[in-house]
């Protein structure tokens, strides 16, 4: 894994490199994660022909905070770090909190991003005909209401949750007892940092998103587990409905975790199979 920090403007995005593809994935971290690509993908993507690239969102890890930021902001993120690292055109995959700035990369860098992949990603909270909150559990309705509230509110909820249970499934945890349990890596050191950027992440969620996912023209795959609590799949059915041309993967028995046993490798197969472009181009 290489490590590069990259300055834009006033602040600095710490971005991770792995691989020698000549095509690009850029990789989008969910909440609270840093930006290490996964490495349960690694072989794959060495089998296709892909190289990983990730980075910190705002607030962590390596990467300064940057309060009152959208899902829009990763756009802008995104492409600063692929200029950085001599990268022209890539495709983008989010995981959970990752999917919306997949997404906004996608739809506000058209022609650069090649393809987009969002995995148990958010819908946008005022997105019409969708009950949001609907089958997601106590854990997530909680900390996702108070973010409604306001920054005071979620700052409140974030140093004293009611609400402690997490909203895995038996399957999630099962799946993080074998190669996704990966995530521990990346989540105990995005806590170093106390729970800011989680604010900001959940404050983003749930405000105006910045983009409309309607506008996206490049080729899209949603994937979600059916039985996904963290985020219900509900979520990725309405995205579908939205983007136009999307393609919807939905795994019945799935979970929030355990869809990425299932579907993480077949879905970076998607990437290779609808990209062509080297990373330079």
């Amino acid at each position: 894994m290489i490590e590069t920090d990259v300055t834009v403007n006033d602040r600095v995005l710490r971005a991770y490199t792995h691989g020698d593809g000549d095509r690009v994935v850029m990789w989008h971290h969910g909440t609270p994660n840093i930006g290490h690509p996964p490495a349960p993908l690694f072989a794959a993507a060495a089998r296709l022909g892909l190289r990983f690239v990730g980075y910190d969102r705002p607030g962590y890890g390596g990467s300064t905070a940057r309060p009152g930021r959208d899902v829009a902001s990763a756009a802008g993120d995104a492409a600063a770090v692929a200029d950085a690292l001599g990268i022209g055109s890539f495709a983008v995959l989010g995981q959970s909190g990752g999917g919306p700035h997949a997404l906004a990369c996608a739809a506000l860098l058209p022609g650069r991003v090649t393809a987009a992949v969002s995995v148990a990603g958010l819908a946008p909270f005022t997105a019409d005909g969708l009950d949001w909150f609907a089958g997601m559990g106590p854990g997530g309705v909680a900390s996702l209401r108070a973010a409604a509230a306001g920054r005071a509110a979620k700052e409140a909820y974030a140093a004293a949750p009611t609400v402690t249970d997490v909203d895995f499934t038996a399957a999630d945890w099962a799946a993080l007892e074998g190669v996704w349990g990966w995530f521990g890596s990346v989540v105990e050191p995005a806590k170093a940092n106390g729970p800011a950027p989680l604010v900001d992440d959940d404050l983003a969620y749930v405000g105006a998103w910045g983009f409309d996912p309607a506008a996206i023209t490049a080729p899209v795959l949603l994937v979600h587990g059916a039985d996904d609590r963290m985020v219900p799949a509900a979520h990725s059915t309405w995205l579908a409905g939205r983007i136009p041309g999307a393609e919807l993967r939905l795994v019945p028995g799935a979970g929030h975790i355990s869809v990425m046993t299932e579907q993480a490798e077949p879905a970076t197969e998607w990437i290779a199979a609808v990209t062509r472009t080297p990373a330079g181009a």
